[in-house]
């Protein structure tokens, strides 16, 4: 079923490629109505128009807050062409049928992004736009609604096949993007007002996001999978290889994270299954790698790094010597570009721009959704209390909160080994506690060299429910260890740790990750 389109209502912010559709709508002779702003830039380029407060007779008010919610407007918009009634009622009041509605919104969300100026962005919250285009979006076996420039071609090109109407498969398609922009665009503002009045869980909970690819599959083939941002994009940028995958995706928000955390331009993360297999803090940025794929080089093979700096030659040059996946960089210059090209399939991913302001976690499963906010504060010395009779030096206390950070970026139950700010064993995702010790000494074994004066750091997600986790530890090499408080064996950990001569450090947080 297609409909001849004869009068179209134009309501626009957005006002690019205005005149390719005043083009196609005077070829096929529609009469235009038209709000005040939009009304002036028709009749600039030299078209007609009539306008809206002169065609529903009544001038807009209240500083323009009312000016398209005439029932002149919504009657022509919702009637149903089949229906004597619906006809008998439009002749009764002097209404005509309207058969397009093109309407985009006052710009609230961009207006978020350059003001905090509340007044402001109220007066930006659009009533009438999102009206009228669910009036058309409701009644489209009859109406055609366009709330995107980018949707114009289309339109033209369906209009032209139907020699000045629009399909009911064309319109069918435009009403499910007009409802999913009405709802995105309410719930930006929804959002915008839990923040401001601090309500994190509110009673009903809508999540908006901006589609930036379909990926190839999910977790597995089998599996479909989009990812989508808040923002137009997801704050990074992908330079060269292959599309990225979810596993991609996945890894890349691990790594991401934990160099996040790190000191300002430096430190180097590998991860893989969205674990890290070796982390390091280094002055040196290429000896940072270095330490970070010394943790784990078998497991850091096809895995992602993430440098929490600028790529250069000189480490491009290093990271190609490792079969990778992804390589997250704070930029890359022109030369460490060219080297890294030359595998096709490696991603190159700059993150310089990434946005970490609010950041909230959400799982999703049988239709439910867990939401959480991210687990991201800050240490500070007042987060940690020295509770054995030994004290950390300056050095040691620091190095401790190293291996402490990393810790809680490690699938629980998580049981981290550092040895100078760079990782030497970690072992993650255990049900049992004294497995990931183990599994962590083994990793510090089969890779390391330990020598007698070496400190070794051990740091733990959650407390130890028993000593045993403790005492294998220090049986290894480990002389400081840093862990959450809250055992009711707190005093008898404390206890065994002073008989052991280690130092013990609490955290009064504890940080699991599943």
């Amino acid at each position: 079923m297609s409909n001849k389109i004869q009068k179209a209502i134009i309501s626009l912010s957005d006002k690019s490629e205005i005149k390719l559709i005043l083009k196609t709508l005077k070829k096929y002779r529609v009469n235009i109505i038209s709000s005040g702003g939009t009304s002036k830039e028709i009749k600039k380029l030299g078209y007609k128009c009539k306008e809206i407060s002169e065609y529903t007779s009544t001038d807009e008010i209240l500083d323009g807050r009312v000016k398209t919610l005439h029932p002149k407007l919504y009657a022509g918009i919702l009637s149903k062409r089949e229906s004597k009634k619906h006809k008998k009622e439009l002749k009764k009041n002097n209404y005509k049928e309207i058969d397009l509605v093109i309407v985009n919104f006052y710009p609230f969300e961009k207006t978020l992004k350059t003001t905090k100026n509340h007044n402001k962005l109220v007066e930006n919250i659009d009533i009438g736009g999102p009206a009228l285009v669910r009036a058309a979006a409701k009644n489209y076996k009859h109406t055609t609604v366009l709330t995107a420039p980018s949707q114009y071609r289309e339109f033209i090109l369906d209009l032209e096949k139907n020699k000045g109407a629009t399909s009911l498969e064309f319109r069918k398609k435009l009403s499910q993007e007009a409802f999913n922009l009405t709802a995105y665009y309410d719930s930006v503002i929804s959002e915008y007002l839990n923040i401001k009045n601090n309500v994190h869980f509110p009673q009903k909970k809508t999540i908006h996001g901006n589609l930036i690819e379909v990926l190839r599959y999910g977790e597995n083939p089998h599996q479909q999978s989009a990812i989508y941002s808040k923002y137009n994009n997801f704050g990074i940028l992908q330079l060269s290889g292959k599309k990225l995958s979810y596993n991609n995706y996945n890894d890349i928000y691990a790594a991401l994270n934990i160099s996040q955390s790190l000191p300002k331009n430096t430190g180097t993360v590998i991860v893989k299954h969205a674990n890290p297999c070796g982390v390091s803090v280094n002055k040196s940025k290429i000896e940072s790698y270095r330490e970070a794929i010394a943790c784990d080089p078998i497991s850091a093979f096809g895995g992602i790094v993430s440098c929490n700096f600028k790529v250069n030659k000189k480490i491009a040059l290093e990271l190609g010597k490792t079969f990778l996946e992804v390589i997250i960089g704070l930029g890359f210059d022109k030369e460490s570009i060219k080297i890294l090209k030359k595998k096709k399939n490696l991603r190159l991913i700059d993150a310089s721009k990434l946005k970490v302001d609010i950041l909230s976690n959400i799982i999703s499963n049988f239709d439910s959704l867990l939401l959480q906010n991210a687990d991201n504060k800050i240490f500070s010395k007042d987060n940690f209390k020295v509770v054995s009779k030994i004290k950390p030096t300056k050095k040691i206390f620091d190095d401790l909160l190293f291996a402490f950070n990393v810790c809680r970026n490690v699938k629980s139950n998580a049981i981290v080994l550092t040895k100078n700010s760079s990782t030497i064993g970690i072992g993650s995702g255990q049900s049992s506690r004294l497995d990931s010790c183990k599994i962590a000494i083994d990793k510090m074994k089969k890779f390391q060299k330990i020598n007698d004066e070496d400190i070794i750091i051990g740091a733990s997600d959650a407390f130890f429910p028993f000593v045993d986790g403790i005492e294998i530890l220090v049986q290894n090499g480990v002389s400081a260890i840093i862990q959450p408080s809250g055992s009711i064996r707190d005093k008898e950990i404390i206890k065994f740790a002073d008989k052991l001569g280690v130092i013990l450090v609490f955290s009064k947080t504890r940080h699991f990750k599943h």
